[in-house]
């Protein structure tokens, strides 16, 4: 089945980002879409889609218009054997006592390790990416310092591969949500694979919209790791929803934007406790107060 994108730039992340959420909206919908600051100095963002049709150009131009980019670039891609070609590039990950591998890679998994399974074709988030790297960081850190969360949530959860991780280290069941039915089937897959079904609960949420997650709150921990437009819409309701003391780690951010989404959870009473940038990403944990 063929693949096609469609690319375009715009001036400033603010508004690639707005436009990557819209066209995550489009019908029929992508089956990706990514938003990156192009490496030519240029200060320009690039957002992209993937569809497996070609994307109606009606919609294209509108959005483009609406949010001030330029025309977009729609391209056929060739035939690819997309799970033969990540298995070829993707190596196992380690992350402390955490390696993520794929089921070819079985053969490599060392003793003592925690190891999670994420199958190849479901490789946004597999560890490779310095999101969801800098997340599994995030707990090897919590873990040395003694910190025992006993009440996890994992907001855009993908693949659950943050939530196997708590799950697997600390003692009561996690909550993987995501607002992607697709991504809550995928969660589902691997929480089996990984012989976690009973110790991660996958549902689908939009944030913290959802019945199970507001029976389950406050929580000690949780995780974010998603675009910056939808963790700064999550700012307000992420001190509600956490423990006195309890923490949450945010990805899915570029070093550039850190500042503004640390200000932002600041303004709600979460203090910064500790940042690692991984590349041109940034993950960010943060505290509420005991008091």
């Amino acid at each position: 089945m063929p693949t096609y994108t469609a690319l375009t730039t715009l001036a400033d992340g603010d508004s690639a980002d707005a436009l990557g959420e819209a066209m995550d909206a489009m019908t029929p919908a992508p089956t990706g879409v990514g938003v990156f600051e192009l490496e030519d100095g240029s200060g320009r963002w690039e957002v992209g889609g993937y569809f497996d049709a070609p994307p109606d150009p009606a919609q294209l131009a509108l959005l483009a218009a609406a949010h001030g980019a330029r025309d977009f670039a729609v391209s056929e891609l060739p035939e690819t054997d997309w799970v033969a070609k990540v298995r070829r590039e993707l190596s196992p990950v380690r992350a402390g006592r955490f390696f993520v591998y794929g089921s070819h890679d079985a053969d490599q998994v060392p003793e003592g390790v925690e190891a999670l399974l994420i199958e190849a074709q479901m490789a946004f988030g597999t560890g490779h990416h310095g999101t969801t790297l800098g997340c599994l960081r995030a707990i090897e850190r919590l873990l040395g310092a003694g910190v025992l969360a006993r009440n996890v949530a994992d907001i855009g959860a993908g693949t659950a591969v943050l939530a196997m991780a708590a799950a697997r280290v600390w003692p009561e069941p996690v909550i993987a949500s995501d607002n992607d039915s697709v991504a809550v089937e995928v969660a589902e897959a691997n929480v089996r694979a990984n012989a976690l079904a009973g110790r991660v609960h996958c549902i689908e949420a939009e944030g913290f919209a959802h019945p199970t997650l507001a029976a389950a709150a406050p929580f000690d921990l949780v995780f974010a790791n998603i675009l910056k437009g939808p963790l700064l819409a999550l700012a307000p309701e992420m001190r509600r929803h956490l423990a006195p003391g309890g923490r949450v780690v945010l990805s899915g951010i570029l070093t550039g934007q850190a500042g503004e989404v640390a200000a932002a959870y600041a303004d709600h009473g979460l203090a910064l406790e500790h940042r690692e940038d991984i590349g041109d990403w940034a993950t960010l944990t943060l505290i509420r107060p005991e008091k």
